[in-house]
């Protein structure tokens, strides 16, 4: 399973860590990813959302 957002399409970001010395490591950042049900048109859907996504969904009551 990809670590991406079904709602959004947010994926992660690469860069780099740097140290005093600026030494470069590559880094991951990956997005903050919840399991939620959804009622949508009546039926429940199951996605893999970003936590941003996830407020929105249960500001607008759309979260079972």
């Amino acid at each position: 399973m990809s670590r991406k957002c079904e709602v959004s399409n947010k994926g992660p970001l690469k860069g780099n860590n740097r140290s005093k010395a600026l030494n470069a490591t590559k880094k991951t950042w990956n997005v903050n990813l919840k399991k939620i049900t959804i009622i949508e048109d009546g039926k429940e859907r199951k996605l893999k959302v970003s936590t941003k996504v996830a407020r929105t969904y249960k500001n607008k009551g759309k979260l079972k």
